[in-house]
């Protein structure tokens, strides 16, 4: 999954586009101005590439938000896990309805599916802070099941994110290499407890931290068979897509150059490896295998289901409710 440049596509896109090994387009802040220039972007992308072509953004609200203006404005999953101190059963139906509008948001606008939830704990790392729910696992796990029942109401797939855990590490991955040195023991009591319980709620994906846990492995977690193949598909029994988190981060450079990083996220396992910046995309194509056969199964369950237009989704009650309660959390939380 590649990312591109700007508001339309440029000519020297449209031949990544046309790779039978480009699964789709992941899309950023650059490539945001309006609705209406989202959804003929959108459109574009699959006239050139074709109607199999997912497209996707990180939308999870708070900090991580790339489409804003005309969107809701979605407070950070934080915010919910704070509601969750004093009322269990409001968070559980604010995370339900948080994805519930994000979800049907994005069908709206032609875009398949958000990299969401995070189910990540709270536990201070950097680059996760407000975008994780707690620090308990327990109620990490919880909010992240509603979250994913949300997210399958409002049409779209659930990719958790960032298996096994990014949210006890110091380091931010974005730039720096990140080491968890804790035991797998420790692991899997705290940190793998929302995956497994979010796997049960039938996700379609997850998504692999960029950090290395010695004790497991001497390989980031995206480059590990350990992780990829005997903890997550064989213990954990998740049979859904694996993606890798883009190989652009400077954590992702244990492996080396562009191209194998990108050989090293299949040779462990994944399904999907994300490209986001265009510079390096073209290394990144040429560095995959060849195909010609259809996308995997795992893959095409990424589809967004027939989504409505805005028209018909803001003209709902239903939404209106779930829209005022859910941005009323900014107000409550303190968050902007």
């Amino acid at each position: 999954m590649i990312g591109v440049a700007a508001l339309e596509l440029a000519e020297h896109e449209k031949p990544w586009l046309r790779a039978p090994c480009v699964a789709g387009v992941l899309l950023f802040a650059r490539n945001y101005q309006s609705r209406e220039q989202l959804i003929a972007l959108c459109e574009s992308i699959r006239d050139v590439g074709g109607d199999h072509l997912l497209i996707a953004v990180d939308q999870e609200g708070g900090p991580v938000q790339r489409f804003r203006d005309g969107f809701t404005r979605l407070p950070p999953l934080a915010a919910i896990g704070a509601v969750y101190e004093q009322d269990a059963d409001e968070a559980i139906r604010l995370a339900e309805e948080h994805a519930w509008v994000m979800a049907s948001e994005l069908r709206a606008s032609g875009v398949d599916f958000s990299f969401a939830p995070v189910v990540d704990l709270a536990r201070g790392n950097a680059a996760i802070g407000l975008r994780a729910f707690h620090a308990d696992p327990a109620i990490a796990a919880e909010l992240g099941q509603a979250y994913v029942r949300g997210m399958h109401l409002g049409g779209i797939a659930a990719v958790l994110k960032h298996f096994p855990g990014h949210g006890s590490v110091t380091g931010d991955t974005h730039k720096v290499a990140a080491i968890d040195p804790r035991s797998l023991d420790q692991i899997r009591h705290d940190d793998l407890r929302p995956f497994a319980e979010c796997i049960e709620a039938r996700v379609e994906a997850v998504m692999m931290a960029h950090v290395t846990y010695p004790r497991v492995d001497s390989q980031p977690a995206g480059y590990s068979k350990i992780w990829i193949e005997q903890i997550l598909r064989g213990e954990l029994g998740f049979a859904g897509a694996v993606i890798s988190d883009d190989i652009s981060m400077a954590a992702a450079g244990a492996a080396g150059s562009v191209g194998k990083r990108v050989r090293a996220h299949l040779d462990a396992g994944c399904d999907l490896v994300l490209a986001c910046f265009p510079d390096v995309v073209d290394e990144a194509i040429a560095a995959m295998p060849a195909r010609t056969d259809a996308m995997p199964a795992t893959l095409a369950a990424l589809r967004g289901a027939i989504g409505p237009t805005w028209a018909g989704l803001t003209d709902n009650p239903q939404r209106d409710r779930f829209v005022a309660r859910i941005t009323a959390l900014h107000a409550d939380q303190g968050t902007a």
